[in-house]
């Protein structure tokens, strides 16, 4: 997340009432369909791969397509927010993420769905860190600005909830491709209601070195590609592409260390519980975006859920994202930020860990619901603590840099998760699970070491 820093013109003040109101509605809006087209395509995995006669690799790459583009593109979007002004790059994005999701939904293969997946997490980065922006310019007053951000956040929780039911709705009655077209009229309805001078932001000239930013992106692509090709034990293609890998990490490497405008913040990295807080972040999301490719190929074509019955089977993970984060503010306001996330990785090493035993032990949903119920609960634990926690360690002046190296580092728990766990499915879809309990309670242990060696340091 980002803020921009420069006064707003006197010729762009804010309006007052329901015309801001519409802009902030609208700016949600905006992020409730980037976070919809996230987790509404996971109940339509079954349903894709028959229609596109694709294989698990292919599965992974429709998914992972978009978190790459997401995840690399999120390191520089605050800048580029910051330079080319928020609302610009906003509606932009919107724009091309409306039409990139029409043009999927007549995609005529996997690969030009994968593309087009890839443009469409290009437009997400744009718009996520210039709508905070735009919140920014709408709301000078602290108070009005905290409660726009607090209904902008449960706006995204909405989305996580909904888009499982949605998708599987949708599917149910008209196919995959059916997932894309509700994009078009969300996205027009954004462009609509973000009309008008009240959120015309200024113009900056803050720098962006783009060879050093293609770099990053052309590393975490060609590191996903290697783990799902190592996945397919496609050992030729994993072995050339981690040449390619090694190449382009020395690349960025000597990009950064001569670029004017780095594309990671060194000051935020050399702090331990950034560090720390950054690892944590990548694992809730490593389990939940992980953990939401996985299960509905479960579902579905072991259960023999239909795709509706999949999205009804995922209310106890998603309910907790719309109705935890208020609590979760109170508890982080009361006690701070650590105890929530430590709270949170338990809960989501728990989560997994049932999961997994009720695959190896091929329980009933009973037991299923338990284990996304003690998912849900964890991510929407340690999310926002997270994000508290990781302001309020960063150096002075970092706050913006560190909000959106936290969105980046996310989607790349995210991608590394449906690369990872989608590969894990070969040898059982609980051993999946269960390396996703791993991973979060390698991170409780690396968060609770980093504040213990900071206070006896």
């Amino acid at each position: 997340m980002t803020f921009s820093s420069s006064p707003a013109p006197l010729s762009a003040s804010p309006r007052p009432g329901r015309g801001r109101a519409h802009a902030l509605a609208g700016i949600s809006l905006g992020y409730f369909m980037v976070l919809l087209d996230m987790t509404v395509l996971s109940i339509a995995e079954p349903d894709l791969a028959s229609s596109l006669d694709t294989s698990m690799a292919g599965l992974q790459w429709a998914t992972a397509s978009y978190t790459v583009a997401f995840a690399a593109l999120l390191l520089s979007a605050g800048a580029a927010a910051d330079r080319f002004g928020a609302e610009r790059l906003f509606r932009a994005g919107i724009a091309v993420f409306t039409l990139a999701s029409l043009l999927s939904a007549f995609a005529p293969g996997l690969g030009a769905l994968v593309l087009l997946r890839a443009i469409s997490g290009v437009a997400a980065a744009a718009c996520v860190p210039a709508s905070m922006a735009m919140i920014a310019q709408l709301y000078p007053e602290p108070a009005a600005r905290a409660r726009a951000v607090s209904a902008w956040a449960a706006i995204s929780g909405a989305a996580v909830a909904a888009g499982p039911i949605a998708g599987g709705a949708l599917v149910g009655a008209a196919g995959w491709r059916s997932i894309f077209l509700v994009n078009v009229p969300i996205g027009s309805a954004v462009l609509a209601l973000t009309l008008g001078r009240a959120l015309a932001c200024p113009r900056g000239d803050r720098r962006i070195d783009w060879s050093a930013q293609l770099a990053a992106a052309a590393v975490l692509a060609l590191f996903t590609d290697a783990l799902i090709a190592a996945g397919a034990q496609a050992w030729a293609h994993a072995a050339w592409t981690s040449v390619g890998l090694g190449v382009s990490a020395l690349a960025f490497c000597g990009l950064e260390r001569r670029s004017p405008a780095p594309v990671l913040h060194r000051a935020l990295l050399r702090s331990r519980r950034v560090r720390a807080g950054l690892l944590a972040a990548a694992a809730v999301n490593f389990a939940l975006t992980g953990g939401l490719f996985v299960l509905p190929l479960l579902l579905q074509q072991q259960r023999h859920l239909s795709p509706l019955q999949t999205g009804l089977a995922f209310l106890p993970l998603t309910l907790p994202f719309a109705a935890n984060p208020p609590f979760t503010g109170k508890i982080v306001a009361r006690v701070g930020p650590r105890r929530p996330i430590l709270a949170g990785l338990a809960l989501l090493a728990a989560g997994g860990a049932v999961l997994a035993g009720t695959v190896f032990a091929e329980g009933g949903y009973p037991w299923l619901a338990v284990g996304l119920l003690l998912t849900g609960f964890g991510v929407s634990y340690a999310m926002p603590a997270l994000v508290t926690a990781l302001v309020g360690v960063a150096p002075a002046g970092t706050a913006g840099a560190v909000g959106g190296l936290l969105n980046a580092v996310r989607q790349v728990g995210a991608t590394l998760g449906v690369a990872v766990m989608g590969a894990a499915v070969a040898t059982g879809t609980g051993w999946a699970l269960l390396m996703s309990s791993a991973v979060c309670a390698i991170a409780w242990s690396v968060f609770a070491l980093a504040r213990r060696e900071e206070t006896t340091g």
